[in-house]
């Protein structure tokens, strides 16, 4: 019985965002009936994108196209800041074309990678959770950017260029706050080490791309749309809801945001509420603070944990202390 006891703890201390967000999906299901309706609870495209982005992913990285890349990329570096304003700002430049997801499911293992070639894993805490920011502040500029605002495009039938009007004054300010962080990085002088021989293990490779899916991430998405999808039906969240939400749509986009993601947030608030410009405002600057807020937050701190697990709690500290820093500051800037 103590080896179960203590089985389940330290599953719970591996996958503790899964466990969390399971917990609370089932506790949500005494209140709401069980039934096959759960199953329109689940964005379904957005599961099945991210499984077939995974193994995509790990196809190239058994197939050794990421050292590949990586290799290229470090000669054309001089500096430590050098390295670290590319990594962070190709998520950046990415994430407006192919949603934040993928572009931090493609390159926080590359820049993890890129800065173990170069004996700086120092350096990885930090740029990942720029990266995260990054990506997060990338995904604003087009509405097809992160799963929340394409919620939103299709709800609201925004024009294009208003969407991105809307957003600008929170896509310039972030930015600066990137640009002010990469200068606590210094300049020192990378050193490349001696390249071996890229060598690709064709064995059980099959196997070991099926077996490199983060299939407890895939289980944590479904866990908090059932989540959400119970809350909506229970009469006093809905009354909750549709007394607190109309009027205050900015800042119920950020709390929701912080406790069950800016995706699910985007669903709930747009059904009770159709001063959508307020909604699109509040779920993207929401989509910074805790790690729950955005679902790419997830993303970046399962592959960091799955990479660097010595950096699980010094990552959590210092993502938290700069991504609530740029939610304050963000918060600001709607209140002037």
């Amino acid at each position: 019985m103590a080896e179960l006891i203590e089985g389940v703890f330290d599953f719970f201390k591996r996958e503790i965002i899964f466990s969390i967000s399971l917990i609370l999906a089932i506790i949500s299901c005494f209140f709401v009936k069980p039934s096959l309706n759960y199953f329109d609870y689940i964005n379904w495209d957005t599961i099945i994108l991210l499984f077939v982005i995974m193994i995509v992913v790990e196809v190239l990285k058994n197939l050794a196209i990421f050292e590949i890349l990586v290799r290229k990329l470090l000669v054309k570096i001089g500096n430590a800041r050098e390295l670290v304003l590319v990594l962070i700002f190709i998520c950046f430049f990415s994430s407006i074309f192919i949603t934040n997801d993928v572009s931090l499911i493609i390159f926080v293992p590359f820049a993890i990678l890129a800065l173990k070639k170069v004996d700086r894993s120092d350096l990885i805490i930090f740029t990942v959770c720029l990266q995260t920011i990054a990506a997060n502040v990338g995904c604003m500029i087009l509405p097809i950017g992160a799963p929340h605002n394409i919620v939103m495009y299709t709800v609201s039938k925004i024009p294009f260029e208003s969407f991105f009007l809307l957003l600008l004054p929170y896509i310039a300010v972030s930015l600066i706050f990137l640009m002010v962080m990469l200068f606590y990085v210094s300049k020192d002088t990378i050193t490349l080490p001696e390249m071996s021989k890229i060598e690709v293990n064709r064995n059980y490779f099959f196997k070991r791309i099926v077996m490199g899916v983060d299939y407890y991430l895939l289980l944590t998405f479904i866990a908090l749309f059932v989540l959400i999808g119970n809350l909506e039906n229970i009469p006093f969240f809905n009354s909750l809801f549709a007394e607190w939400i109309v009027g205050n749509e900015v800042l119920w986009g950020v709390i929701a945001s912080q406790v069950i993601s800016n995706v699910p947030a985007a669903m709930l608030l747009s059904g009770f509420s159709s001063n959508y410009e307020a909604i699109i405002v509040g779920i993207n600057i929401g989509g910074f603070g805790t790690l729950i807020a955005s679902m790419a937050n997830l993303i970046s701190y399962k592959i960091l944990v799955r990479e660097c697990d010595e950096f699980k709690v010094r990552y959590l500290i210092v993502f938290t202390i700069l991504n609530v820093i740029l939610l304050m500051i963000l918060f600001g800037v709607y209140l002037l």
